[in-house]
């Protein structure tokens, strides 16, 4: 099909974004070329500020603008339990549910041995120097539930046990509102592992 030179160069870059396959890019890019031009070149300043701006926090390693990030930064929250997750956007979701008070550690991925990811290529040599150096009582492994979560989160418990600290992971199961009809064996599994007395 042919499109003009800087149609196709636009399509072309929206294939690099992950999950954008050629027909969404070119939807896209159609979308983007009907706008208004104020409105393109929000969207072009927003983006460059974002990538000139944002950077990994130097103690958690989440996205921010300054540094420590305002979590942090909070001195409201525990210095005694941190969350570890595989990425920033794990950080947001549990923000979002605005029960947890305590820091993060982001690991920046998770062993994947197919990938030629090991440990040694994930945060985990931060997280120990953080556990080393305050008075961490209790670390939360909340990695995703795949094996390349379940992989991590067993490595890092088994560093982090020695130095007798509590590790804890999150409970894996069924979502409220499901049907246990429509659960697979892995979840229904998970969820009898997690429960508890009520």
């Amino acid at each position: 099909m042919y499109y003009a030179e800087p149609m196709a160069k636009l399509i072309e870059a929206f294939k690099r974004l992950p999950g954008i396959g050629p027909k969404t890019a070119q939807r896209l890019a159609y979308f983007i070329i009907k706008l208004p031009l104020a409105e393109v070149e929000f969207i072009s300043r927003a983006l460059l500020e974002a990538k000139q701006k944002i950077t990994c926090c130097s103690c958690c390693g989440t996205l921010t603008e300054k540094q420590p990030c305002i979590i942090c930064e909070d001195i409201r929250r525990s210095r005694e339990i941190i969350c570890v997750v595989q990425e920033p956007r794990d950080v947001l979701a549990i923000e979002k549910m605005g029960e947890y008070q305590g820091l993060y550690h982001v690991l920046q991925g998770a062993i994947s041995p197919v990938d030629g990811v090991g440990p040694e290529d994930l945060k985990i040599k931060e997280l120990l120097a953080r556990v080393k150096n305050h008075r961490v009582k209790e670390i939360i492994l909340a990695t995703n539930p795949n094996v390349e979560g379940e992989a991590t989160a067993v490595y890092i418990s088994r560093v982090v046990k020695p130095l007798g600290i509590h590790v804890t992971r999150i409970a894996h199961g069924l979502p409220v509102g499901g049907d246990l009809e429509y659960a697979d064996e892995v979840t229904l599994a998970r969820a009898l592992e997690g429960r508890r007395e009520i």
